[in-house]
């Protein structure tokens, strides 16, 4: 694995080079409770700081995809840190397939999160926001419900609090995903390419944005780190990532939520369930939402500067009035 505290900068432009790290951030890794390496990136914070910004990214996902926002919310005075997940991005593989993602259970991702959030917060200056988008969503709130971190402010991303079943009952897809996983398939591909089953590496980019250029940033680094890109995930991810969602239906779990919680979606989103996403908001006691329809895909925090702009918009808004500048 690479050491990343070796890697050669290189001074951010204006408009910022999107396929370049900044001379301002600093990459490292920190080492989970069992010593797994978790790869991470931080932008100190200004003198007087704003606070401190967790982000926190989606299944597959590296943050160098988030480079632009990550520098966007650290020129406005955050300290700035994300986290590849384990088995994601530069943090390893959990498969001998370093194509195929996995986990053993979403409760190692949830127990990594409580570990880096105790540490990180003791270091960082207060207040303290997360922000995440898609999977990082769903484990954010299981974080939330199950009080794995305890920030002021959480603002979400096309969260994967349900997902998209072609219509089947999510109870009846996971049975089905039970059933290949005890067939033996587990740690076999779900599909072929792509983000979901039967769609082809043509259509990809059209299902997280509307920005050409933003989709190219991902591939690009791909070629620039080859190590940080991950194809479909396996069936026991697929079956673990239903069992993480149906956790959060039981009656009381996301009620007891007190914190405020802004939630970002799209009814186009051909990913995750939006409806869930609505629905889940009305649970919450302190939730805020922001839908948009066909003008914006999954990857809202990387879309067309009409949407994405609008997103940053609100969520400043959002954390100006939750989480003040002390």
């Amino acid at each position: 694995m690479k050491d990343y505290q070796k890697v050669t900068m290189h001074t951010a432009t204006t408009p910022m080079n999107r396929r370049a790290i900044p001379a301002d951030a600093t990459e490292t890794m920190w080492h989970a409770a069992d010593g797994w390496p978790i790869r991470r990136i931080d932008w100190q914070a200004s003198t007087p700081p704003r606070g401190s910004l967790l982000f926190l990214p989606g299944r597959g996902d590296h943050y160098e995809k988030y480079l632009e926002t990550l520098a966007y919310y650290a020129d406005a005075g955050w300290h700035v840190t994300a986290i590849d997940w384990r088995g994601q991005g530069a943090s390893g593989r959990l498969l001998d397939d370093p194509q195929v993602g996995h986990i053993d259970d979403f409760a190692t991702w949830i127990a990594d999160l409580r570990t880096f959030w105790d540490a990180w917060k003791r270091k960082t200056p207060a207040p303290h926001v997360v922000i995440a988008h898609s999977m990082g969503g769903q484990l954010a709130m299981r974080a939330l419900v199950e009080k794995a971190m305890d920030p002021d402010a959480v603002a979400l991303s096309a969260p994967m609090l349900g997902i998209q079943t072609g219509g089947l009952p999510l109870a009846l897809n996971h049975a089905v995903a039970k059933l290949i996983v005890a067939l033996g398939k587990g740690k076999q591909a779900a599909w072929k390419v792509s983000e979901k089953p039967l769609s082809p590496m043509s259509m990809r980019g059209k299902m997280l944005t509307h920005d050409d250029d933003r989709y190219e940033d991902e591939i690009a680094w791909w070629a620039l780190r080859p190590e940080v890109k991950l194809g479909p995930p396996s069936w026991h991810w697929v079956e673990r990532a239903m069992a993480s969602i149906r956790l959060l239906e039981r009656p009381g779990a996301l009620e007891a939520v007190q914190t405020p919680i802004l939630l970002l979606a799209t009814t186009a989103d051909q990913l995750v369930s939006t409806k869930r996403v609505i629905a889940d908001s009305k649970r919450l006691p302190h939730a805020e939402t922001l839908i948009f329809g066909k003008e914006a895909a999954h990857e809202l925090l990387r879309e067309a500067d009409g949407v994405r702009d609008q997103c940053l918009k609100r969520i400043d808004a959002f954390l100006d009035q939750h989480a003040p500048r002390p």
